[in-house]
């Protein structure tokens, strides 16, 4: 009987190659899984190309409200963010790949899931530990790690010598990777972190902002308990928000970032990511987050996401940790609800105002004109005692400087 092999199937040269691959090396039906979390991709046409490469079955699961809900809204609700730049779009989307290929390898009854990551990226991590948290009885079969191709040119070779059809043009050969929430570049120039990424041809979603209109844009976001609810005053679900945002995000050259990244594995590697959409919302968010949250909270907040940053890009989603701080975050956004206002421009974004049913701003005691809720003269008081700590040791320091002092002899 034949060995059942669910592939992760995106109609890209990797995937591509795999199923001929699979064919050739394993005695195995391959059952392609396409999982769509909202990438550009005409899966009629990518259907048709697995079956013409050899898959008995090709599948195409839609999951890009689940990939909102469960998985976007928690990353920007903890304002998580790699080494202060990547906001995770790839990151996000892998546990739920890696759980949709589970939930088909049990319809199908397969023994194993095959997937397209390399054997120096992040990808390989998130999709084992996703497959390894759900379903540890299933053989991973990750060909990148075994096969003789060591480049997309022997890919690209691999594919002529079989006449399959390339599904990609040498001279354009970025490996990219896009969602809903981004799109990520990497090779070519970027393999040099000396070279100036070239944007103007590179770029899928964003304008370069010397491109931009000469005029700002200006935006509202409601939010509610930390989810984005509505745009300029229209109510809208996820989906429709975020590919509001990328439009206008992507017309005013928002969210274009160059990066050179420490990957799970141990090397560094460079990417040009492009996020319009969630970096205007990450940005709203945060400014939101400014006026509803006390200082003890937000202090701590940040120390939670920049370890949920750490845990999403590293592939550890399905892990009591991930869990408890997600359920962490989620108590801080009770109140982190209202309308922000922002100005897009060439590239940046900036506050224009901010309003909250929460806010914790109080204008009696934060304006210069005195109020009744604030007397100036207490600030005395608390300062002696903030600063006690201060006025010991500079104390301390003048005893020790007076008993160094040498004495003037007597006459």
């Amino acid at each position: 009987m034949k060995k059942k092999i669910v592939l992760a199937y995106s109609g890209g040269l990797d995937t591509t190659v795999i199923i001929p691959w699979l064919k050739e090396n394993h005695d195995c039906e391959i059952i392609a899984v396409c999982v769509d979390v909202g990438q550009n991709a005409d899966w009629k046409d990518i259907r048709k190309r697995a079956l013409q490469s050899g898959a008995s079955a090709c599948h195409v699961a839609d999951v890009k409200k689940e990939y909102i809900e469960e998985y976007i809204w928690p990353a920007l609700k903890a304002g998580a963010v790699y080494e202060d730049k990547y906001l995770l779009g790839t990151s996000t989307a892998r546990p739920l790949i890696a759980k949709t290929l589970v939930e088909y390898a049990r319809t199908e009854k397969a023994q194993a899931i095959a997937h397209g990551a390399t054997g120096k990226g992040n990808d390989q991590v998130r999709f084992d530990l996703g497959i390894m948290a759900l379903a540890p009885d299933l053989e991973i079969i990750a060909p990148w790690r075994t096969w003789r191709l060591k480049s997309r040119e022997d890919e690209m070779r691999y594919l002529a010598r079989r006449k399959i059809p390339v599904p990609m043009k040498k001279k354009n050969s970025y490996s990219r990777d896009d969602n809903l929430w981004h799109i990520s570049h990497e090779g070519l120039e970027l393999e040099d972190p000396a070279a100036e990424p070239k944007f103007r041809t590179m770029l899928v979603n964003t304008v370069i902002p010397e491109k931009a209109p000469n005029k700002p844009t200006y935006i509202e976001i409601e939010f509610d308990q930390g989810i984005p609810v509505a745009l300029d005053g229209k109510k809208m679900d996820g989906l429709a928000l975020i590919k509001a945002l990328n439009q206008v995000g992507g017309a005013n050259g928002i969210g274009i970032t160059d990066l050179v990244e420490n990957r799970v594995v141990g090397m560094k590697s460079r990417g040009v990511y492009e996020t319009p959409g969630g970096s205007i919302l990450y940005y709203a968010h945060q400014e939101l987050e400014h006026i509803c949250l006390d200082r003890q909270t937000y202090a701590f907040k940040q120390q939670v996401s920049l370890k949920m940053g750490e845990l999403i890009y590293g592939g550890l989603w399905f892990t009591p940790l991930r869990e408890a701080l997600s359920a962490f975050i989620d108590s801080t956004q009770s109140s982190v609800s209202g309308t922000i206002r922002l100005k897009l421009y060439k590239g940046s974004i900036s506050p224009a105002g901010a309003s909250s049913p929460n806010s914790l701003y109080h204008a009696s005691i934060a304006s210069f004109t005195t109020g009744d809720l604030y007397n100036h003269a207490d600030a005395k008081g608390f300062i002696k005692l903030y600063g006690l700590p201060v006025l010991v040791r500079a104390l301390m320091e003048q005893e020790k400087k007076a008993k160094s002092r040498p004495r003037t002899a007597k006459k």
